[in-house]
């Protein structure tokens, strides 16, 4: 080849190589590891995490919320002092704009809550109701907030935290004034304002079978044999290392199954008592592991969402003083042992 030729292909390459391509055999590109969501929607599951408003201004923690996962909660956004902090009077402020950054993320979302005893407004806790003036605040209340929402929500938690740890019901405003009806009332209410919304109980210290987890077993028999339209159980799932692995959750998530409901890990988190060590964050990750793996082992525990995915906006250290570290992403948004046993559990690697 003339020298000429020679210097204009070498010029040429030399200009390929600087705007990035290459001239010879093209090296192969690293694949994108399968985020939490992809690994498992293989299996048939969503994988979620719940977020709050406030740190949605956090670019950095929004990025991973977008990609990582597939199913939002609203942590405060949709509760009744957000949604109705006057009588009658309606603010989807919060819950709209979690809503919208679910829908641009192409991202589902469990609504949360509708019915519970905590984080009422004060014209609903201030004065004492008659049975009839109380219902007709609560249909209400369901009704207007489901129609809003409606065909923009997965599911709803419908009556978050009923019975206390003996299986009795709880004293709550609701309970004490309309008597157990309420929970039934508050499920057909919603169903009829979004017919196609999936209905969950909710509550914690249920993911072992025992009297708690008990109640609900019993009400939602007696719902299913009401027709009363129930669709799943959620199982928060705050657990503590320093209180033992509810070792029969998988046992627990199948008779619900065998009703006829899905079931679903609604509000992970798995605190320490501080500091965190390697020790308790290998634990940790083995909790999370063996949770994930009950949850794929019954067929109609249909995913896992993690109350938040980072520590830096857990709301354990402000409720339980000296715990923490809950979460599989740390406070600088690294993921930690438990995000990796995470996806191991769910296949990948």
């Amino acid at each position: 080849m003339p020298t000429t030729r020679l210097r204009l292909v070498g010029a040429l390459a030399a200009v390929l190589v600087a705007a990035g391509v290459t001239t010879g055999t093209p090296a192969q590109a690293h694949p994108r590891p399968a985020t939490l969501a992809e690994l498992a929607h293989r299996h048939g599951r969503y994988f979620g995490s719940a977020t709050d408003n406030p740190e949605l201004a956090d670019t950095a923690y929004t990025s991973v919320l977008g990609s990582e996962f597939d199913m939002i909660t609203p942590g405060n956004g949709m509760k009744w002092y957000a949604t109705e902090p006057q009588q009658g009077v309606f603010d989807w402020t919060n819950g709209d704009e979690i809503v919208d950054l679910a829908r641009a993320n192409h991202q589902r979302v469990r609504a949360h809550t509708l019915v519970w005893h905590s984080q009422l407004p004060d014209w609903l806790t201030g004065r004492d109701w008659t049975a009839a003036e109380l219902r007709a605040v609560l249909k209400k209340h369901i009704q207007t907030e489901v129609r809003h929402y409606r065909g923009k929500v997965y599911s709803w938690d419908v009556v978050n935290e009923a019975f206390n740890e003996d299986g009795t019901y709880r004293d709550t405003l609701w309970y004490r004034t309309l008597g157990p009806g309420y929970i039934a009332d508050a499920l057909r209410w919603a169903h009829q304002a979004d017919p196609h919304a999936k209905l969950y109980l909710n509550d914690y210290n249920i993911e072992a079978v025992g009297p708690k987890s008990d109640a609900y077993y019993r009400l939602a028999q007696e719902l299913k044999a009401q027709h009363v339209p129930l669709d799943g159980i959620g199982l928060q799932a705050h657990l503590a290392l320093q209180y033992g692995y509810p070792t029969s959750l998988e046992d627990n998530l199948r008779r619900f199954s065998r009703l006829g409901l899905d079931t679903a890990l609604t509000e992970v988190d798995v605190r320490m008592i501080l500091p965190a060590t390697d020790e308790k964050l290998a634990e940790q990750a083995d909790w999370y592991r063996d949770l994930t793996a009950a949850c794929l082992a019954v067929r109609r525990c249909v995913g896992i969402t993690v109350w938040d995915y980072t520590d830096k906006y857990s709301w354990i250290p402000a409720f339980f003083p000296g715990e923490g570290a809950a979460l599989p992403y740390d406070e600088q948004l690294r993921p930690k042992p438990a995000y990796f046993a995470i996806r191991q559990a769910l296949g990948g690697k």
